[in-house]
């Protein structure tokens, strides 16, 4: 008997191992064709070519055969196909810190050869219509907030992205996320309240704001930080942004860069949990029913299809990549460099029209003052908020280095070449982590002594090293008689060489206007009705931050409206 059943447990063994070998031989990836072979992918400025050799199965060889991206994110490309090279795969990479858009738009490319090198056909598969209970329009902070909250409550959700990867301009935000009374400041021992939290962004947006929308945004955002944390999106560490009373921009430990690691946590939670995200398929536009939005037309490598769709949620950003359309709203603009991705264009204003719905606040467009000329690359106000101060080209101060961002721009614009420098030590450097993707890129100029400093920006040496000792009083002294920077607002001496230096000016950065809505998230029409069904959520609306948006209340605005808008669309279609 006992023989007997180790004998037929053998044979069932031998008969699952059997099925298992059988399975895997369907379920293995095509073997990669030795070859040379070319892919194309988004990167920030334009597409990016490649070629990639195989082997063997394995990459051992790649090139950038063109592109169209800055100076300074040029060499990101490059390492993104090393190592790829180096691991004989693009099944995991990581991105250069401050070039992640370029960063992926590369392993998009190199997937896109190797796609082709396992036989698929570089034409896409016939696409169908389809349907779903929520269709979101873009895959940024506030669409992968509504993805996320959506499926978690039960809902079949499809995600449309233009671009070949997914993030917008979430990908470079790196200052964090505001919040008021959150555990983590209460364990760090900061205090706050969601009251000065509403405060301070009603008083930084001129009281231009929507009160209601500020309010709920306050209201939401530490339980938001709490959701964004349960599933690993890291906000452990808490720094002050200008305009802030208090310390309450939640980011990554050790002030990481929030956006590409909260993008790339959020990306892979959703399509874990089974959120249907196609990338690469853009939104032509909203299908009206009855006056209610019954899905959208979408083209994806050409071709259109449809997806019909209970509720719809419009989550595509702002519009700083528009030239015409910033200057159509804010003519002053006019020949002024960007922040955003190429994708921030403005497109679902459009789509709203016929619904009659509503815009509000066109002309409120925010440049934000630190971006380096010529190559859009923003340097995280963190490092002004960490101690660093701003000079003009005569070597002096010029303004509190923690005004809000207009007040910012409009003084550097007033400087010697409408640009300054911002200045910081080792001190300020070892104290944030984002600091360390600008050395990477070469962004810094270095100096043993201010007087070496100086000598190397091309600025009176001896002024400047006197602005730095003056600062040094002052921050000891906690009192900035001629400027009114905080004593809270300058939390070190520069005193730790060696020194650095990066040449800052004003670039559009972030469109407050934007689609009407309610706190609800609720498109609203040119007559203050809801549109049944549509909701907008993020940079695409307008109403929240008034006439000046705060540094770290973008990345609350998009988590916590983006969560709002799927919540409000689980309710409509119940």
């Amino acid at each position: 008997m006992k023989k007997r059943f180790i004998s037929t447990l053998s044979v069932y063994c031998v008969a699952v191992i059997a099925a298992l070998v059988l399975i895997l031989n369907f379920t293995k990836a095509p073997a990669l064709q030795d070859g040379v072979w070319a892919g194309t992918g988004n990167g920030r400025n334009g597409d990016i070519q490649v070629s990639v050799t195989v082997k063997g199965g394995k990459i051992i060889a790649g090139k950038v055969v063109s592109e169209d991206e800055t100076d300074f994110a040029k060499p990101a490309a490059q390492e993104i196909i090393d190592q790829a090279v180096v691991n004989g795969h693009i099944k995991s990479y990581d991105a250069v810190s401050g070039a992640t858009i370029t960063s992926n738009g590369t392993a998009e490319a190199i997937k896109n050869a190797l796609a082709k090198a396992s036989g698929k056909s570089e034409k896409a598969a016939e696409v169908k219509n389809g349907n779903c209970d929520i269709v979101i329009i873009g895959a940024g902070g506030a669409g992968l907030a509504a993805a996320i909250e959506g499926v978690q409550n039960g809902a079949k959700v499809i995600v449309l992205e233009k671009m070949g990867v997914a993030g917008g301009n979430t990908t470079s935000a790196t200052g964090g996320l505001n919040a008021a009374e959150t555990k983590i400041q209460k364990e760090l021992g900061i205090e706050d309240t969601k009251e000065q939290f509403y405060a301070d962004t009603m008083k930084g947006g001129y009281n231009k704001n929507d009160p209601a929308l500020v309010r709920k945004m306050v209201d939401k955002a530490a339980e938001t930080v709490d959701w964004l944390m349960s599933f690993g999106v890291d906000l452990s560490d808490v720094g002050k942004m200008a305009g802030s009373t208090n310390k309450r921009t939640h980011r990554p430990q050790g002030g990481a860069a929030v956006g590409a690691h909260m993008v790339s946590v959020m990306e892979t939670e959703a399509l874990k949990i089974g959120v249907d995200l196609r990338k690469n398929s853009k939104v032509i536009d909203i299908i009206k029913e009855e006056n209610k939005p019954a899905g959208v037309v979408v083209e994806t490598n050409g071709q259109r299809y449809t997806i019909a769709a209970k509720a719809v949620i419009i989550a595509t950003g702002g519009f700083g990549a528009n030239p015409d359309m910033v200057v159509k709203y804010k003519p002053e603009l006019e020949g002024f460099g960007t922040t955003n991705h190429k994708g921030a264009t403005g497109d679902a204003f459009a789509w709203i029209e016929k619904f009659g719905g509503a815009l509000t606040q066109m002309d409120e467009i925010q440049t934000h003052p630190t971006v380096v000329p010529g190559n859009g690359l923003m340097i995280t106000e963190a490092v002004r908020g960490n101690g660093a101060i701003m000079v003009n080209r005569e070597g002096n101060r010029f303004c509190s280095e923690m005004a809000t961002r207009d007040v910012m721009s409009k003084a550097i614009l007033n400087q010697t070449g409408k640009t300054a420098y911002l200045v910081f030590d080792m001190g300020v450097r070892k104290s944030l982590k984002a600091i360390e993707g600008y050395v990477k890129q070469g962004l810094l100029t270095e100096g043993e002594t201010p007087e070496a400093l100086a000598q190397k920006l091309g600025i009176p040496a001896e002024s400047f090293a006197s602005t730095i000792a003056s600062y040094n009083q002052i921050q000891a002294s906690g009192n900035d008689a001629e400027f009114g920077r905080k004593a809270s607002e300058m939390p070190r001496p520069l005193t730790e060489g060696p020194y650095y230096a990066v040449e800052v000016g004003p670039a559009i950065h972030h469109t407050m206007g934007g689609i009407k809505i309610t706190p609800n998230a609720e498109v609203l029409d040119t007559n203050g009705n809801v549109i049944p069904g549509l909701y907008a959520a993020g940079e695409v609306t307008g109403g929240v931050h008034g006439g000046n948006r705060l540094g770290g209340n973008a990345v609350a605005d998009i988590c916590v409206y983006g969560k709002i808008a799927a919540d409000s669309a689980l309710e409509y279609i119940k």
